[in-house]
């Protein structure tokens, strides 16, 4: 995975996670929403459609204009 660069040096990098989401149309998520995992694999074995628990790829976290810290999608894995 690679880093990303953001304004202020700040440096985000891409993960992959399992993100609890009722519906796939959102593009981004606040940290309580994403668990991050060490690969791929973990990822997608961690997934559950039934629950709502989806893997991908994400990037960050950055923090938003209100405060928050969030997750960007960058990719479903399934």
């Amino acid at each position: 995975m690679k880093g990303l660069h953001l304004e202020q040096n700040e440096v985000v990098n891409e993960r992959y996670a399992v993100i609890y989401a009722p519906g796939r149309n959102r593009k981004r998520f606040s940290e309580n929403c994403v668990y991050v995992k060490v690969s791929e694999q973990d990822a997608r074995d961690a997934g559950d459609r039934e629950k709502g628990l989806f893997p991908a790829i994400v990037i960050g976290p950055s923090r938003s204009s209100e405060g928050f810290r969030l997750y960007y999608l960058r990719a479903w894995l399934d």
